[in-house]
């Protein structure tokens, strides 16, 4: 009864965070299914957890950081770590692995769906050493916005429940809890991946297209990172903001010109 309390309570004071979780939800069972939703999200969760455990007793492999425990009674905790921040590092990554295949898949020749380009899905295309590459640094990408305003959670909703030690140069984050970052989506990918190729599991059906059912994830990176930079503006951090925007603006522009450039004819 316990648990189910500071569950409930958990959703009541993190709202926000069971919303991106939802779209996750909906956004990866669309694309990949259930069996592969429920592995892939274990395996970030537990990778995640064990890493954030980790860190805040011997500074592996985020760097030394410490929750403060403010919240304890109001949220659901495992151990020292807030359920919804080690649970946040796998919507994050399956948006990273979303918006990295829009970029890698390759276009079916002669196929669009409602104006988008037709991507091939085939295995060894989505669990590729490139897709990897690319899920890994946009999932660390998105956590130099998150983890600035994250850090300054007193002037804002989420509430100071954690701190670094010893501040880092990027807006007091310290650059190994990036590494970390990486850490974590290098663990997760490595072992999703193989099982993603063996495991015998028919896909959805993607209608109207694969494109589309992407487009789901892309959105959730999104709308992530529109989330945090308005937190960013809204206490006032206008070059912290402006610096997170000014990242996603190459992003996004390679990101439209490859939508929205028409596949090549068939032969």
């Amino acid at each position: 009864m316990e648990f189910l309390d500071l569950f409930l309570k958990t959703l009541l004071f993190r709202p926000y965070v069971f919303a991106f979780l939802a779209a996750f939800l909906f956004s990866a069972i669309a694309l990949i299914g259930w069996p592969r939703t429920w592995r892939f999200w274990l395996i970030s969760w537990i990778t995640a957890f064990v890493c954030e455990f980790s860190s805040t007793r011997n500074g592996i492999p985020f760097g030394w950081y410490f929750y403060n425990g403010s919240t304890v009674g109001q949220e659901l905790y495992f151990s020292n770590i807030p359920f919804m921040d080690s649970i946040s590092f796998s919507f994050l990554l399956f948006a990273s692995y979303s918006l990295a295949l829009l970029f890698l898949l390759p276009m079916r020749a002669g196929t669009r769906a409602s104006g988008l380009p037709g991507l091939s899905f085939a295995p060894a295309e989505r669990t590729s050493w490139p897709v990897f590459a690319l899920t890994v640094l946009f999932f660390a990408f998105i956590d130099m916005v998150i983890d600035p305003v994250a850090l300054r959670g007193d002037r804002w909703f989420l509430g100071k429940i954690y701190y670094y030690p010893n501040p880092g140069v990027h807006f007091g984050v310290p650059m190994a809890n990036y590494a970390g970052w990486a850490v974590v989506g290098a663990i997760s990918l490595s072992i999703y991946f193989p099982l993603d190729r063996r495991l015998d599991q028919p896909l959805p059906q993607h209608r109207p297209s694969t494109t589309h059912r992407l487009l789901l994830g892309g959105g959730l990176y999104y709308g992530v990172l529109a989330f945090n930079l308005a937190m960013t503006f809204w206490i006032g951090e206008t070059l912290q903001g402006t610096t997170g925007l000014l990242m996603y603006v190459p992003v996004t522009a390679i990101l439209l010109l490859r939508l929205l450039t028409p596949a090549p004819a068939s032969q």
